[in-house]
């Protein structure tokens, strides 16, 4: 039954029709309704410490984000690029694998879309020379240190499981650091002509430039629309809204208190004290927080989301030396050890908001829940293929073929098979499911189970053949206007690379 609701899990994946949250869901129902699973174990997964550190990690990630750091590290990017692709090139694929490192692939790939696309076009040169190494650098960071991706929490979780130490923080770095060099120096060298020189079918939004913007638009002083802690955002006045007929004027303070009417228009025409009608544009002025109570609110349309505006155009403010500190504590602890992982992510998640570098409402919407979900329902899966067998079954399928004398053989088939398998499925869940036949194939063969685990995760961030291996390479695909071929060519060169380090380069650091 194991192995039916695993091919059964793999096809569903794959034919991406499904959402993958229920896909997991389905998949903890049918083992525990077939009796391989328990209820415990079965719904054991959600209440995994792997699950509170991921969690954790989300609101983290934001908070860096939402206190203006990431826009201010591509700002910086910008100015250092001086028209050179080349330069431009390493420049954002060290800062991706930094940002990376910290909040994770999909994080960091979201934040720097926007300004990576608006740097190429006023460079004038096309986006698709750029996103995606902007996304396959992310997958090189992930593994510079443990908060890179939720697969090396997951395998650090493994190693325990298997009477192992845990990964350390910095582990990852011994492989991290040549991946990430290698994957700059074979996009420099070999992006030039394998990356398509395209017109891109969407653009993200580039908010950089709006305060300037809604200065001239409103006859305003741009100094005055965007700060640190106070902002702006443009609504218009929805049909039949309650607004319609009501006395307004500009620097009248709106009925919640907390707002200030800065400027009307009306057909984009300026007007004084009105009585408001449908369409009209209202700028409304004062926190962060209460500008972001208007997207709730329906007797308006808010033109461009305020979370957006203060991520993309806001200062650097006290807060973002807040968050950078946070951070900096959530490293040192995770490096000492001082605290387990989860404890450790979860306090600084919870710095964030005590420090008011965030709110509760910011932190809920941080959190993936999809990601969530499918990690804690396939882990109970993973549990399935250790306690029915599955994986000695097919640890022993593998040794049979290779045999117990060449253990970088070993180690090498389960690398392809994980990377085979990651570029169809989730890279979490392709560990879940790879990393106890993994262990098994250690145990098997009376060898190390720590180099068979690292190769895992160097295998699973190897997602570079497909834009649907991991989100960041789908998000990418518009904003670059790539096709489905476009993937492989570079992708390929990187995947040779990733399977070179995870077969040779990993066991001299973690030995057989």
């Amino acid at each position: 039954m194991t192995v039916v609701v695993l091919v059964l899990a793999v096809v569903v994946f794959v034919w991406n029709k499904v959402p993958v949250g229920l896909v997991a869901i389905g998949v903890t129902l049918a083992l525990y309704g077939t009796g391989v699973v328990s209820l415990e174990q079965a719904f054991g997964g959600f209440g995994d410490p792997v699950i509170i550190f991921i969690a954790a990690l989300f609101v983290v990630s934001d908070g860096l984000e939402a206190s203006g750091v990431t826009s201010w590290a591509g700002q910086q990017l910008v100015d250092r690029a001086h028209g050179s692709r080349t330069r431009l090139v390493v420049l954002l694929m060290a800062l991706v694998a930094v940002v990376t490192a910290l909040i994770s692939v999909n994080g960091a790939v979201a934040a720097l879309l926007p300004m990576v696309v608006v740097t190429a076009v006023r460079l004038r040169l096309s986006p698709s020379q750029f996103l995606i190494p902007l996304a396959f650098g992310a997958h090189a960071g992930s593994l510079l240190v443990l908060t890179g991706t939720p697969v090396n929490v997951l395998v650090s979780e493994l190693a325990v499981g298997a009477g192992e130490e845990p990964f350390g923080f910095f582990s990852f770095t011994l492989v991290g650091l040549p991946l990430v060099l290698g994957t700059m120096l074979v996009v420099v060298l070999l992006g030039p002509r394998l990356l398509p020189n395209r017109a891109p079918t969407a653009l993200p939004r580039d908010l950089s430039g709006h305060a300037r913007l809604l200065a001239e638009q409103y006859a305003l002083d741009d100094r005055a629309l965007l700060g640190s802690d106070t902002g702006v955002t443009e609504v218009v006045v929805s049909p039949r809204s309650a607004l319609i007929g009501a006395e307004a004027f500009p620097g009248m303070v709106t009925e919640s208190g907390d707002l200030v009417i800065a400027a009307i228009q009306r057909g984009g025409e300026q007007v004084g004290p009105t009585t408001l009608q449908a369409g009209d544009a209202l700028l409304l002025q004062g926190t962060w927080e209460a500008l972001d109570r208007t997207t709730t609110d329906p007797d308006v349309t808010v033109v461009d989301p305020p979370q957006l505006l203060r991520r993309q155009a806001a200062p650097m403010g006290g807060r973002a030396k807040v968050a950078i500190g946070i951070v900096l504590g959530m490293v040192l602890l995770l490096a000492t050890g001082a605290v387990p992982a989860s404890v450790a992510a979860l306090l600084a998640a919870c710095a964030m908001v005590l420090l008011r570098v965030m709110t509760v409402s910011e932190a809920h919407r941080a959190i993936s829940w999809t990601t969530l979900i499918l990690v804690g329902g396939m882990i109970p899966l993973s549990v399935a293929i250790q306690s029915t067998g599955l994986a000695d079954a097919m640890a022993r399928g593998l040794v049979d073929v290779v045999g117990t004398d060449q253990p970088h053989l070993l180690l090498l088939g389960i690398v392809v098979v994980t990377v085979i398998l990651g570029q169809l499925i989730s890279n979490m869940a392709t560990a879940l499911v790879i990393g106890p036949i993994a262990v098994a194939v250690a145990v098997d063969t009376g060898l190390s189970p720590l180099p068979m685990l690292m190769g895992v995760t160097v295998a699973a961030a190897a997602a570079f053949l497909t834009p649907v291996a991991t989100p960041a390479n789908t998000m990418v695909l518009g904003p670059g206007g790539y096709r489905f071929g476009d993937y492989w060519r570079l992708g390929l060169p990187l995947t040779l690379l990733f399977v070179l380090v995870a077969t040779f380069l990993v066991p001299v650091f973690w030995p057989f």
